[in-house]
């Protein structure tokens, strides 16, 4: 994926690379039922006021629970009331770093990886995860650690969680026009998704009104770049600076 090309530490063993492929593969598969939908952006608040009712499947602490008990029964309307329900939790810190990074950088810096280090991978990602479920990179180090030791079960549960992520972002839009924007909670995302849709960054990146604009490079649709709706991590900085 492209969000962990983009992060410091990064490993270049064979067996990284052949995951990366593996993975892409996996979620060009997954592209089949994203597209069944027609996109519509979020309103966030709306969503900020259904994640709140205790007693409606989209409270969001039972959303949470059902993401991180690895639930593959959510709808639609659920993924994208906890994918961008997030925002509004006090864990959301879209510009901070876990103190887990450093640690799980300089594992994944290492030639190779021997089974205590698939297993650090694991345990840092895990760490990372519990305060930010939805940090892509961390569960794409980590399905690769979980590929290497071969264990399958968690290895797919982790891939329905991206499963959930993706769906989420790619119902919010098609990334062609500022008004038809892919919504994000994360920069990070943005790399990703161009991964997962076929396309390669363009090297700038610039901000237009709410959106990042991402350049392509050369591509079969002739797309100069995409854009990335960004409003929640502004509107998480600005309160930021405002307390």
């Amino acid at each position: 994926m492209v969000a962990s090309y983009r992060t410091s530490g990064m490993t270049n063993t064979s067996n990284f690379m052949r995951l990366l492929l593996t993975l892409i593969t996996l979620f060009s598969c997954l592209l089949g039922s994203a597209q069944d939908w027609e996109f519509s952006s979020p309103n966030y608040k709306k969503i900020e006021k259904n994640i709140a009712k205790k007693k409606s499947n989209l409270y969001y602490e039972n959303l949470l629970n059902r993401f991180n008990a690895f639930d593959s029964t959510m709808t639609l309307e659920e993924k994208r009331h906890l994918y961008y329900g997030f925002s509004f939790q006090d864990a959301y810190s879209p510009y901070g770093d876990s103190d887990y990074k450093d640690s799980l950088d300089n594992v994944l810096g290492k030639d190779d990886h021997g089974i205590s280090d698939l297993m650090k991978i694991v345990s840092f990602s895990d760490s990372i995860l519990a305060e930010n479920p939805f940090d892509l990179n961390s569960i794409n180090f980590q399905l690769y650690a979980l590929n290497e030791l071969q264990q399958e079960r968690i290895f797919n549960e982790r891939l329905n969680q991206t499963r959930i992520i993706i769906d989420a972002i790619l119902s919010s839009g098609d990334g062609s026009s500022e008004e038809n924007a892919f919504y994000v909670i994360e920069v990070a995302h943005e790399y990703f998704i161009l991964d997962v849709i076929g396309f390669e960054f363009g090297g700038s990146q610039s901000l237009k009104g709410q959106c990042d604009y991402l350049t392509l490079q050369e591509n079969e649709l002739s797309l100069e770049g995409l854009y990335f709706n960004v409003s929640a991590c502004m509107r998480s900085l600005n309160k930021m600076f405002k307390n």
